[in-house]
């Protein structure tokens, strides 16, 4: 039982940091600008099922990657890792989204900015889908594979509501306040993408060690 909640505090934090919402909420502002209340929640609730898709898709397909193209799970471990080390450095100094959207890029977006670029890549980047295969694959049991799936819909839920309110909570919370919880979220994530980068070394200096002759 103690594993079952660990792995679900993995899932739930490294999820939430990953997809970002908070980081995701100005740019869903811009992009939404021009919309009705109405049709700003219905672009939110569009984007978050295209991403819960996606991601599952990956999560539950990543052991066939794995074998079509002859990756091992500790090499994509430690890659995972460096993807999530480079993106808490960016939480760290507070860089909100590497996305620029203009005026122009607005209207050019605005019939279905639900998909690109709010689910792709803004919610399931590169670092949500590396993380869902990553844990799909320490998922030992239906219960574990359970708490992840369970995880993810609890992350886009809480994301839901986070955008569903985001023009109270850029008010509430503020620029600094903003900055500070994505300073707060690039430090946990770094230590995550530690986590994943011995997880993934360790096996193979093992491997290495073990075929050195005695």
């Amino acid at each position: 039982m103690q594993e079952l909640l660990a792995f679900a505090l993995l899932c739930f934090t490294s999820f939430f940091t990953l997809i970002n919402p908070l980081g995701v909420m100005p740019v869903f502002m811009t992009l939404t600008a021009d919309l009705t209340p109405a049709q700003r929640i219905k672009t939110a609730r569009k984007a978050l099922l295209v991403s819960f898709v996606i991601i599952t898709t990956f999560a539950l397909a990543g052991q066939v990657l794995f074998s079509f193209f002859h990756i091992s799970v500790n090499s994509f471990r430690i890659v995972g890792g460096i993807i999530f080390l480079l993106m808490g450095m960016d939480m760290l100094q507070a860089r909100l989204s590497r996305i620029k959207v203009g005026e122009d890029d607005v209207k050019t977006y605005v019939e279905d900015i639900s998909v690109t670029p709010l689910a792709i890549p803004m919610i399931c980047g590169p670092g949500a889908l590396t993380n869902a295969i990553v844990l799909m694959d320490d998922a030992t049991s239906f219960n574990f594979e359970l708490v992840l799936f369970a995880s993810l819909v609890g992350v886009l839920l809480l994301t839901y509501f986070i955008l569903y309110f985001a023009a109270v909570l850029i008010r509430w919370l503020g620029d600094t306040g903003i900055k500070v919880m994505m300073r707060l979220m690039g430090l946990i994530i770094m230590v995550i993408a530690i986590e994943f980068i011995v997880a993934g070394i360790k096996p193979i200096v093992l491997d290495i060690v073990s075929a050195m002759p005695s």
